[in-house]
């Protein structure tokens, strides 16, 4: 006598396992493969799983890890986190996501967002605790350089109102109209604001900024630029030779000040106000000094040489002996002018 036998509830319930068994396998893949680090560890702190992710930030593989207590990766400062964060997951609380920071294999200290959960077993009972740590380091770089370009920019912005105050308070005392004035600040504010671009830093051809490469020639040219061109008998206005030192920092612009008031004077009853005039600018160094000798030709033939009373002299002590540590001198054999600024090497390529 045969007997049939209904198999279909075990066959469902057979097909229910291999679908478990299948989401289990793409579960593992999933945390194998992911790219945060992702661990588990016992109530007690000991590891029992490691993934890939793990391996990379941490630099152990699962064989090195796997049995050792957590605090493997965790700094000496920071080692009352884990006795509280086993409290919290013996008692079923998740922990959400929180900064931290762990140790490498090199120990070198690693910056990461840390969420730990527990884990059940088939009763409902807290077994372990499972980690998930990602990585945040370059955020954090990123909000550190931000964070100091705020400062930075908190710093010029701060400087340049200070400045800008400074130029109007002096320039007004030399003023006899308000066209004066007016001039006065804005031709010393257009100095500053063309040495300012040359400290810009620029975009490379592969996108990244470079450093800011200014040299005292250039910002020479670049302030005497309105006044380039010929004498009557075809000799250049300007001459610049010698180094062309690096300048940088403070001494941008405490030299575009410096080259404007020279160049203005100029302009006003010296070398520059004449048709034949000219500059011969000549850069020198003598232990461990910048020279920098600037000789007008040809200017106007005056009884006695100009008043360098008022913002000259207060921008010489302020700028030259104050900022530079240097120190300037005229000499005036008219109808030439010759000032001699010396200052240290060091303090031009001082940030």
């Amino acid at each position: 006598m045969n007997t049939l036998v209904d198999i279909t509830e075990r066959h469902e319930a057979e097909q229910r396992i291999r679908r478990s068994e299948a989401r289990y396998r793409e579960i593992a893949a999933i945390v194998e493969f992911s790219d945060d680090a992702v661990l588990a560890m016992e109530l007690d702190g000991v590891i029992t799983s490691w993934n890939k992710g793990a391996e990379r930030l941490f630099g152990y593989t699962a064989t090195e890890v796997i049995g050792r207590p957590v605090t493997i990766i965790t700094p000496t400062d920071r080692h009352d986190e884990e006795p509280t964060i086993l409290a919290r997951i013996r008692s079923g609380e998740r922990i959400d996501s929180y900064e931290t920071i762990r140790r490498h294999k090199d120990g070198s200290l690693v910056d990461i967002s840390l969420t730990v959960s527990p884990v059940r077993d088939s009763q409902g009972a807290v077994v372990g605790a499972s980690k998930i740590a990602r990585d945040i380091s370059e955020r954090r770089r990123a909000e550190e350089r931000q964070h100091l370009l705020l400062r930075e920019l908190d710093h010029r912005v701060r400087n340049l109102f200070t400045l800008t105050g400074g130029l109007v308070a002096l320039s007004a005392r030399s003023a006899k109209t308000p066209e004066d004035l007016s001039s006065a600040v804005r031709g010393r504010l257009m100095a500053l604001a063309k040495a300012h671009a040359l400290t810009l830093r620029k975009p490379s051809e592969n996108g990244h900024r470079t450093e800011p490469s200014t040299t005292l020639h250039t910002l020479i040219e670049t302030i005497l630029s309105p006044y380039d061109g010929r004498t009557d008998d075809e000799r250049p206005r300007v001459v610049v030779s010698g180094p062309d030192t690096p300048i940088a920092g403070q001494s941008v612009t405490s030299f575009a000040l410096l080259l404007y008031e020279f160049a203005t004077n100029a302009a006003k009853h010296g070398a520059l106000s004449t048709a034949d005039g000219s500059i011969d600018i000549v850069c020198s160094e003598d232990e461990g000094r910048f020279v920098l000798k600037w000789t007008e030709h040809g200017g106007l033939r005056i009884d006695d040489h100009p008043d360098t009373e008022g913002f000259g002299t207060v921008l010489m002590r302020a700028t030259v002996e104050g900022q530079l540590r240097g120190e300037i001198s005229y000499d005036w054999n008219l109808p030439d002018l010759t000032i001699r600024l010396s200052v240290a090497r060091d303090r031009l390529i001082a940030e």
